[in-house]
């Protein structure tokens, strides 16, 4: 895409989050998430080890180069748990040719260590290993849900409280993608002039977390300005600074809902870059994502925030597309939509998911 070739890349914080009461860092979280909706962590800040993330994408490298008809044993299914193959998502419908060039495998909450769902069989002797990794990332959100009611100036817990496990099921995914280059044998008899790996979209959710690997580009960001713009891998000119790429993380629907659209659920996509058709040596683009979501039986009720009113009072409450008038705009007598409802909605639109099927 040609954008994609000459823009400029946008510029994100990077924060550190060692300190998750620290009302400087929660002011700084807050005002990056509702500037951009996208700002990065410093791996510094958590308890990721390198270890721990080249694992990861070790684990996700071997599932994807597994056979296909170990992958179909865990085909996904309407609780977004198992296998997504090439194309089967399609998250622009209106703008998509194709569906997306990807392919995914998607865990949903683990309980002692095992998977609630198949696991394939190569990944089947690292059960307790993606189990570990997803409870570092359960932290790592805790620790940056903690910090942004910090800054909203409201109960530290009412975000993490609502997202605890312990409390019920809850729609929070470690996701393994895997995204073939442009002269991958899957991706090579397509024009890319306009086909995507994955569409323009937001996120479900509460947040995101995205690690990626150097020399894997292709995410993009909407601008307020309405333009497409790449998000470094690593920020700034000095690689050496990070142990591993920072995390990446996003605010998602949910989030921006609850605070009545101060926090920005930003659109973005994964592209084909133009960069990557001119290298010698272009790579397969491989990320590891969480999706963090509240418990299933949460209702999504104004947060207690000033903050939050005053933003009401300047916007006139206008809240998150497809929520109506925001989390400040229930009717009376109207129940609130709780977080397993949205999260129905939004799956059958990208798989065509029913409750009956």
């Amino acid at each position: 895409m040609a954008d994609s070739d000459v823009a400029t890349p946008i510029e994100l914080p990077v924060i550190d989050i060692s300190d998750p009461h620290d009302p400087v860092v929660g002011k700084a979280m807050l005002d990056a998430a509702a500037k951009y909706g996208f700002l990065y962590v410093n791996s510094k800040g958590t308890d990721f080890s390198t270890e721990d993330v080249d694992h990861a994408f070790g684990l996700s490298k071997r599932f994807f180069a597994s056979p296909a008809a170990e992958k179909e044993t865990c085909r996904i299914t309407p609780n977004n748990r198992g296998w997504s193959g090439m194309h089967t998502e399609t998250l622009d419908p209106e703008n998509q040719r194709t569906g997306d060039f990807k392919e995914a495998m998607n865990f949903g909450d683990f309980e002692n260590g095992k998977a609630q769902q198949p696991v394939p069989p190569v990944l089947a002797p690292h059960e307790s290993e993606i189990s570990d990794f997803a409870v570092l990332c359960t932290k790592t959100c805790n620790r940056i849900l903690s910090l942004l009611a910090l800054g909203l100036e409201m109960p530290q817990d009412f975000f993490t409280s609502r997202h605890d496990p312990a409390s019920g099921p809850t729609g929070s995914i470690l996701r393994f993608l895997y995204y073939p280059s442009i002269f991958s044998p899957a991706t090579a008899s397509y024009k890319h002039d306009k086909d995507v790996r994955a569409g323009a979209h937001s996120d479900y959710g509460s947040i995101t977390l995205l690690f990626q690997r150097p020399g894997q580009p292709g995410l993009e960001i909407l601008t307020p300005e309405q333009t497409w713009a790449p998000v470094p891998i690593v920020p700034g000119n000095d690689p050496s600074a990070f142990p591993f790429p920072p995390i990446l993380v996003n605010i998602g629907d949910l989030l921006s809902y609850w605070t009545d659209g101060l926090l920005k659920s930003t659109v973005h996509r994964v592209v084909f870059p133009l960069a990557e058709q001119r290298s010698p040596n272009p790579q397969d683009r491989y990320t590891v994502v969480y999706f963090c979501h509240p418990v299933d039986a949460t209702e999504l009720v104004p947060v207690p925030s000033e903050v939050v009113k005053q933003h009401r009072a300047k916007s006139g409450g206008v809240g998150v597309v497809g929520f109506g008038g925001g989390a400040g705009s229930l009717e009376p007598g109207k129940r609130p939509l709780t977080a397993a409802e949205h999260l129905e909605s939004r799956l059958a639109a990208t798989y065509g998911f029913t409750k009956e099927n």
